[in-house]
């Protein structure tokens, strides 16, 4: 067992340095741009992802299913001051937020119905952690850095919610959770930095207007450590109005802010990430059993995404469509993917 945690921190390690080294030398590009509107309203967000919500045949109710998310994002510039200490020497200059939130992830197995679930199948788990996230934000720039906190395992009422909500709509209730990963205490520091970059206008001042957002992030800690790399390419009105929508499935959140910058911004979007995957509690088994359900994972994932936003009265909307690569060598053949519904309001 030794042995083993000292290959998983030596992973750990190695990903969250290499992933850490390309965001400091992108970073560079951020600095020197004016900051942004003051913003003096909070965000509130709740944001719900499902596999249910599938393009593909066959794949609902199995591996990531299900995530729910509830976050406050702080209006700018009002943070305490050791906090507005801390978010500008990790993060340099900007226009600073927090934000405090609450998510939930649930895993399952491809075949639900069996009680003793195959060893070459996800274990069942979810993951249930608090958040707490600095921003600062420049006019084409945001950084993110925070920390995670909470519990994998049984406490996490994984069973309680999917079942319950099975039972409520008449479904059938998935059958293996006794088998699922154990209680566990979640800790984990995440880094993240999106740039947006604007790409031209098509139709003058009130035309359609084009960006990219290039995104680089980290996180490292006992449920996963891995280091992304993405891009995206948005086409609309008000396009600075914001920084993208965030997913709760693997991304970093702390993109909730939002500041219209004309009466109703709206875009479509689209994009690739891939990560570098060091280490993955729901994968490869609880830390410090050695006796955990597992599976081997792949170190590299892909993604992609697209979707649409549109924003008014204080109000954002936004779907998002996702799909992925498998993340472990006994995943079934080719893409998984869920959609992700998330809905904002300021004041």
């Amino acid at each position: 067992m030794r042995h083993r945690l000292k290959q998983r921190l030596g992973t750990h390690l190695k990903v969250f340095a290499v992933a850490g080294a390309a965001t400091a030398g992108l970073a560079v590009t951020s600095a020197g741009h004016a900051t942004p509107l003051q913003d003096n309203q909070g965000t509130w967000t709740l944001q719900g992802e499902n596999d249910a919500v599938s393009t593909l045949k066959g794949t609902s109710d199995q591996y990531y299913t299900s995530g729910l998310r509830f976050n406050w994002t702080s209006g700018t510039d009002n943070l305490p001051g050791p906090f507005a200490t801390v978010n500008r020497a990790i993060l340099g200059k900007g226009m600073q937020r927090i934000s405090i939130g609450l998510e939930q992830a649930i895993f399952t197995p491809s075949n639900t119905q069996i009680a003793t679930p195959s060893a070459r199948d996800r274990p069942y788990s979810s993951v249930l952690v608090g958040t707490v996230n600095l921003i600062s934000d420049t006019d084409l720039s945001r950084g993110v850095f925070g920390i995670q906190f909470g519990v994998m395992g049984p406490d996490a009422l994984g069973r309680q919610l999917q079942n319950g909500f099975h039972s409520a709509i008449g479904d059938t209730s998935n059958k293996g959770w006794s088998h699922q990963l154990a209680n566990q205490p979640i800790f984990q520091v995440q880094y993240g930095r999106t740039w947006r970059l604007p790409l031209g206008t098509i139709g003058g001042r009130n035309g359609i207007s084009f960006d990219m957002l290039p995104t680089v992030a980290a996180r490292v800690g006992d449920y996963r450590t891995a280091g992304t790399i993405g891009d995206s390419i948005r086409f609309g009105q008000g396009l600075d109005s914001d920084f993208g929508v965030p997913t709760i499935g693997a991304g970093t959140d702390g993109t909730d802010a939002y500041k219209g910058t004309r009466q109703v911004p709206w875009y479509f979007f689209g994009g690739v990430t891939g990560d570098a995957v060091g280490y993955d509690a729901t994968l490869q088994g609880n830390t410090l059993r050695s006796n955990s359900p597992h599976v081997t994972k792949k170190w590299d994932v892909g993604e992609i995404h697209a979707g649409v936003a549109v924003m008014f009265y204080g109000v954002r909307l936004s779907y998002s469509q996702v799909w992925q690569t498998q993340e472990f060598d006994t995943a079934r053949s080719g893409l998984f993917n869920y959609g992700s519904l998330a809905a904002s309001a300021k004041f």
